[in-house]
């Protein structure tokens, strides 16, 4: 078993909203990642896609690559055409050590749009689903002939949010499809991590340790929020900040032989909530339980 602690660098620079954090310099966002004790980073818009500028950049803060977001169209366009448009993401990943590619459906999509409630989000119709699980499962075969397996990441805002869809998505696609556990969108779609980690747990190829505060999350369902104002409003923290319990679900990870990253991520932003500050706290949280839990 081979667990290691890695963060996302939305804490200091957001990739939805860009003016969150858009002074930020990608160096003081790596510095600061390593500072709070993290092993490696997630992708974002700061990032050169270049593995030949990326490696000594990651390299000279001692940090490696955990994996970056693909926005799929598969609800769009052919197998073919997915593939070709996400060979460049494939091959970057792959030259710099990564062993995922998380991977989200983002036809329609609105947690990027700030002006759009929950509520207004995509759904796939029935009739669909078929050729959606076909075509993810084809993708995931294809990644894993090139040796990077297809975490699909369930996320606010678009086709695969709620615990219902998950569980379709998980049953209608192959073993080359696998789950990408996101502790807090799944507690703001009213799921459970605990409940996902056994149900799923042969299957979870990464995971996002995001956690939630109950008050801005009741406050932010009972108007009908937009993803980004729910994020203004402060409703995911790191974990030890909010309300999640990540103890039984470290235990659920270890006793599902959990290889991979934890990766620490809370958008947030970054004048309210000092990213290394955030950081540090997330990573010793998660730390401590990983270690309790045997991780």
């Amino acid at each position: 078993m081979n667990v290691r602690i890695g963060t996302n660098p939305i804490a200091w620079s957001n990739d939805d909203m860009q003016e969150l954090g858009g002074e930020t310099p990608l160096e003081v966002c790596l510095a600061e990642a390593r500072e709070a004790g993290y092993a490696g980073i997630e992708l974002g818009h700061k990032f050169p896609r270049d593995s030949a500028r990326l490696h000594p950049i990651l390299q000279q803060h001692d940090l490696a690559l955990v994996s970056g977001w693909y926005s799929s169209h598969l609800l769009q366009r052919p197998v073919a055409d997915e593939l070709e448009a996400l060979a460049a993401h494939r091959d970057l990943l792959l030259d710099m050590g990564c062993k995922v590619m998380v991977y989200a459906e983002v036809s329609g999509c609105i947690h990027g749009k700030r002006n759009v409630p929950l509520s207004r989000r995509p759904q796939i119709p029935d009739g669909q689903w078929r050729q959606f699980a076909d075509r993810l499962t084809r993708i995931g075969e294809h990644l894993g002939e090139h040796g990077i397996r297809l975490a699909y990441h369930h996320h606010m805002g678009t086709v695969v949010e709620t615990p219902e869809e998950i569980e379709r998505l998980m049953e209608s696609t192959g073993e080359a499809v696998c789950l990408l556990l996101d502790t807090g969108h799944l507690a703001y779609a009213g799921g459970d991590a605990l409940e996902a980690a056994k149900r799923y747990g042969n299957r979870i190829a990464h995971v996002h340790c995001k956690d939630v505060r109950s008050d801005r999350f009741e406050a932010a369902k009972a108007r009908d929020s937009s993803f980004l104002d729910a994020v203004l409003d402060g409703v995911f923290t790191v974990p030890g900040d909010g309300s999640i319990d990540y103890a039984p679900v470290f235990d659920a990870l270890k006793d599902a032989d959990y290889d991979g990253w934890l990766v620490v991520e809370a958008e947030q932003d970054p004048a309210k909530a000092h990213p290394l500050t955030y950081a540090a706290k997330g990573y010793q949280h998660v730390h401590a339980l990983a270690e309790r839990a045997g991780l």
